[in-house]
């Protein structure tokens, strides 16, 4: 893994000290812990929830977990492929020849994480708000009437794991609030088979009586 991570960087990465070493070892474990543990913790929580749900919403719920899994596994990947490139060319170009640029191990491995593991955790959005719509906790009316509040908090989130520019916000920002209205659309069509189940339920129980 760390030489998957610093497969694309000129020279090697300087360490101030030997406690370093063993630092960038543990996180790249923790991480990789991490998204082994997800689907782990992820049936724990369905195993909590199971006695209040019917028969077809154990089965649909269940099929949550592996999804988690891999939307974890794509914010990662979105956050390293994507986002990572192009803030780290975007703050390179900045020192252009009035700096000479030189990598530690700590830096480069926290701006990595920094800009990988929020999205590991913020591209489950989708799966959680399609969770908690099956199970009645939120609906999209409810998403779209928090929307302006949804999105005010997106955007505290961007700031605060991103690097102190501009362009990096807006990177990040952006794919948020589509993951938001997203996860709204998700969460209508799952509501609406919802209630289509539910009518033809009730059909069913009339024509019975």
């Amino acid at each position: 893994m760390y030489e998957f991570l610093v497969k694309d960087l000129d020279g090697k990465l300087a360490v101030l000290g030997p406690g370093d070493i063993l630092w960038i070892y543990m996180v790249i474990a923790s991480v990789m812990a991490l998204a082994a543990t997800i689907p782990v913790a992820a049936y724990q929580v369905w195993k909590f929830v199971k006695p209040a749900l019917t028969k077809d919403e154990e089965k649909a719920s269940l099929a949550f977990i592996p999804g988690l899994f891999f939307l974890f596994l794509t914010g990662l990947a979105f956050g390293y492929f994507v986002l990572f490139p192009l803030v780290l060319s975007f703050l390179t170009t900045l020192a252009a020849d009035q700096f000479e640029v030189f990598f530690t191990a700590e830096k480069y491995f926290l701006f990595i994480l920094n800009l990988t593991l929020p999205f590991g955790f913020l591209f489950e959005m989708p799966a959680i708000i399609m969770f908690l719509t099956k199970l009645g906790i939120v609906n999209p009316k409810k998403l779209a009437k928090g929307r302006k509040i949804a999105y005010f908090l997106l955007i505290i989130i961007s700031v605060f794991v991103t690097p102190p520019d501009f362009i990096s916000d807006v990177l990040v920002i952006i794919p948020l609030l589509l993951l938001y209205e997203l996860s709204i659309t998700l969460s209508r069509i799952v509501f609406r088979k919802m209630k289509i189940i539910e009518a033809t339920s009730s059909s069913k129980g009339g024509e019975m009586t």
